[in-house]
């Protein structure tokens, strides 16, 4: 079941999802730029195979919602979003400092939030309140004013568990639309959904094209879908864990990667018996089925082979199961989220230990880091400087203003020292 395979194959089934992917925008983000709530209507008629009337989810749909899910359940929702705020507030930045560089000379920075930003959850195969959690969560403690979450809808809506989660959250807008043109209308703004500062959130290879196509247009956190995993593991690894969490992945989606590294071939293959006898006890074995095509082991040397081939991929999530699993965490270098040991599964992260499940994939790890709440705003630096600051350093800016043949510059240093 589990194929061997190279880096390089990796690669090409990554280039080929966005390929195609990127081909249906041709026509989807035009015609959502031009014709706005029009088009909108159509492509969810189209893909979802739902007629709407009207965008945007009621108040009173929100709190129907909340008739439709278990009590329990609500209260896990809760309790999750309480821990991923506490873990989200750790990494706050100081909204403004200021240090004295010298006598008359502050320098510093100044962070502010973005005003508005727009969040895309996935649908259709699954419902997906935790993805709600995770980017609302650092958008609201970096100060956000207005956040705004386009979701796929069903036969009766966004599912109720995403709605509920929206509540919790506390977002302004909720839209019901879905797949590569909800990105375009929050990108571009039509009648009914006004434009977004940054674009952040997962989605399948559509949405992900998407993001991609439309970077410039409006700002995004990274490519984030499809899902993948690169497990690295040896002998003294649980091979039923190793199953569980393979499995556990392709049930995302069935473009989901799952990927095992591991110098001992015997233990990929018990690993691979694991996987034959739970996939028939799996609820989602369809999906699943289709998703273990892409899944496959790679053989190394030994461990420290196993973390370079890891670094090489860059993966979104990275479970390292070995018999001293900190004693290669310094050498890791790629990598969206790492679980250290085997009982910190990839579904931890995905729920309720508090980082951030919205992470980079298709490589993109290599340059860029996991959503958290530096996304949310900007950076100004701030200069405050009086003319015993700028009798310090005249003569270097003047100097080097006259070598470049800009002369303005150097005199709008020399008239404050002259007068």
């Amino acid at each position: 079941m589990l194929r061997h395979i190279t880096v390089n194959q990796l690669v090409e089934h990554r280039f080929a999802s966005f390929q195609d992917a990127s081909d249906a925008l041709l026509e989807i983000i035009p015609e959502v730029a031009s014709r706005g709530d029009e088009a909108l209507f159509e492509f969810t008629k189209r893909f979802d195979g739902v007629s709407l009337d009207t965008l945007m989810v009621s108040e009173e749909s929100i709190q129907n919602a909340f008739e439709e899910v278990d009590d329990e359940i609500l209260q896990a929702l809760m309790d999750a979003f309480e821990r991923i705020v506490m873990f989200h507030q750790l990494q706050k930045e100081k909204d403004l400092w200021l240090h004295e560089m010298g006598p008359g000379i502050l320098l510093g920075m100044k962070v502010t939030p973005l005003e508005r930003i727009g969040i895309y959850v996935p649908g259709g195969k699954a419902a997906y309140p935790s993805t709600v959690l995770m980017c609302a969560a650092p958008a609201r403690i970096a100060g956000v004013s207005e956040i705004c979450l386009c979701t796929p809808p069903g036969e009766n809506g966004p599912s109720a568990l995403t709605l509920v989660a929206c509540a919790i959250c506390g977002i302004d807008e909720i839209y019901q639309v879905g797949g590569a043109q909800a990105i375009a209308a929050m990108a571009y703004g039509t009648e009914s959904i006004p434009c977004v500062d940054k674009i952040v959130g997962p989605g399948n290879a559509y949405v992900a094209a998407a993001k991609r196509f439309l970077q410039g247009t409006v700002a995004i956190d990274f490519l984030a879908g499809p899902s993948e995993v690169v497990i690295i593991a040896d002998d003294s690894a649980d091979a039923m864990f190793v199953a569980a969490d393979i499995i556990a992945q392709c049930e995302h989606d069935p473009s989901a990667v799952a990927i095992l590294i591991t110098p001992s071939e015997s233990f990929a293959a018990l690993v691979d018996e694991k996987i034959k006898i739970q996939v028939k006890k799996t609820a989602r074995k369809e999906i699943v089925s289709v998703a273990l095509q892409n899944a496959g082991v790679i053989f190394t040397s030994d461990l420290d082979e196993a973390v370079s081939v890891a670094n090489a991929i860059a993966p979104e999530h990275l479970s390292v199961q070995v018999a001293e699993p900190l004693a290669l965490l310094s050498q890791i270098q790629n990598a969206g989220s790492i679980f250290i040991g085997s009982y910190a599964p990839v579904a931890c992260g995905d729920y309720a230990s508090g980082t951030n499940h919205v992470l980079p994939t298709a490589g993109e790890a290599r340059r860029y880091s996991g959503l958290n709440v530096s996304h949310f705003t900007k950076s100004s630096t701030v200069q405050v400087i009086t003319k015993e600051g700028l009798m310090q350093i005249h003569d270097t800016v003047e100097k080097i203003a006259d070598a470049e043949g800009l002369q303005a510059h150097a005199d709008s240093v020399r008239i404050r020292l002259d007068s």
